[in-house]
């Protein structure tokens, strides 16, 4: 253990760059499938360490293979870290700032790294520089994985599909992190589910359109869609168990363009988080049922369509992984390594390690600064006062963030991977 801590207070290694190379990222952020001048700094990045890369994978996913002595009989270790923007405009008022409005469906939308995603590709890289720098005191090989499009939950499942199986060395281990609102620099883990499963569920609706003035010649849609959206929050309320987490929310509601004509259609998008597939199959099917039966009720003809996007598998920690992991995380962070709570967002992250069927620690790294997350504690105001995830003014403290989450990953690797 004393081992890890030196390489990861080594001073001779020199991380300086990583400032820089966070703010270029953070300035010039990317939507979900379009990352490309993200991709190409990531590759100029590694080209400066001793490693394969292979890119592009699955899209503008990049990986970066590092081999270090007798391979053949010792583990293989991956971190994946994600890179991709959130169509939000940034008020976040620093000097690098992104202004970027990029084209989304059709319409200008501005982008913004508000999720932290710049933040987890720079921690990555500084992870790489430490084991390229400190090959010494590490064997075996250590992967890099670098994911796009994980804020529409595809590019996981886009890198397997591109044949990441077969290009990569198996991992024995998979690891992976997020930052988010919690006290700079704490790095929290926790065994067992961790993260939600989630699905977005489209349904649309097809009525009879007519004049607005004559109502009894249509079959109204919005009508239908309004029943629903009230029927669904009776379903978590009414049909699943106060001890289970279920969450239904109806992110989008679509019907109609003008104020004197009945629509002929109408498209409801929801979002779904659990942390149990057995009540996530017991909801699905009580959406099936309340939206036929509202559909029927509403006299609507033709059958409703439901279909299923979006999928993040539930992130679910291997508990001898944690155990093993928490203990480095104990000697190397001391009071800032910190039992985690689960977070009801969700993650394509699992999609790696099932591919590979190999056991996997996804843990969160704190990025409010100190006195601002325990003031607003003290008063009990957390959700109001302290930026979250996807929010404009979402901005990692960098330094405390940035030295945790590079000092985690390379952590986390090399509580596998160290000479023994």
């Amino acid at each position: 253990m004393s081992l890890i801590s030196d390489i990861l207070n080594d001073h001779g290694v020199d991380l300086s760059w990583q400032e820089a190379l966070y703010r270029d990222l953070h300035e010039r952020p990317e939507l979900s499938g379009f990352e490309s001048e993200t991709s190409r700094t990531i590759q100029r990045q590694l080209e400066g360490f001793d490693c394969e890369i292979i890119a592009p994978i699955g899209g503008f996913g990049v990986v970066g293979i590092f081999r270090n002595g007798a391979v053949e009989d010792r583990p293989v270790a991956l971190m994946r870290a994600d890179f991709d923007g959130l169509p939000v405009r940034e008020t976040t008022g620093v000097p690098w700032a992104s202004t970027r409005m990029r084209q989304l469906d059709g319409n200008a939308v501005p982008v913004m790294h508000a999720c932290g995603h710049d933040m987890h590709t720079t921690a990555l890289l500084g992870a790489c520089a430490l084991m390229d720098a400190r090959r010494d005191a590490w064997e075996g090989t250590f992967i890099a994985l670098f994911q796009p499009s994980e804020e529409n939950a595809l590019g996981a499942l886009a890198m397997v599909s591109d044949g990441l199986v077969e290009r990569v060395p198996r991992p024995d281990v998979c690891f992976g992190q997020h930052v988010v609102p919690g006290p700079a620099g704490a790095v929290m883990s926790m065994p067992g589910p961790a993260l939600a499963a989630c699905d977005s569920i489209t349904i649309t609706i097809r009525g009879r359109s007519a004049h607005g003035s004559m109502p009894h010649n249509s079959i109204d849609p919005t009508y239908a869609a309004a029943m629903i959206v009230v029927r669904l929050q009776g379903i978590v309320g009414r049909e699943v168990s106060p001890e289970d987490f279920a969450v239904i929310s109806v992110g989008t509601l679509q019907s109609g363009n003008t104020n004197n004509t009945i629509p002929g259609e109408a498209k409801l998008v929801l979002n779904c988080r659990f942390y149990n597939d057995t009540v996530k199959r017991k909801v699905y099917r009580a959406i099936d049922r309340v939206v036929r039966a509202e559909c029927a009720a509403s006299g609507i003809e033709e059958e409703p369509e439901i279909a299923y996007s979006g999928h993040g598998e539930l992130t679910d920690n291997d508990s001898e992984v944690f155990s093993k992991v928490r203990h480095t995380f104990n000697a190397v962070f001391g009071k800032d390594s910190i039992t985690a709570s689960r977070w009801t967002a969700s993650e394509d992250f699992p999609s790696i390690p099932h591919a590979f069927n190999a056991p996997y620690l996804f843990w969160t790294v704190g990025v409010t600064p100190r006195q601002q997350w325990e003031e607003a504690e003290a008063a009990d105001r957390v959700a109001l006062d302290v930026p979250g995830n996807h929010m404009g003014n979402f901005l990692p403290d960098y330094l405390p963030t940035v030295t945790a989450s590079t000092r985690a990953a390379a952590a986390a690797v090399l509580t596998y991977l160290v000479r023994t």
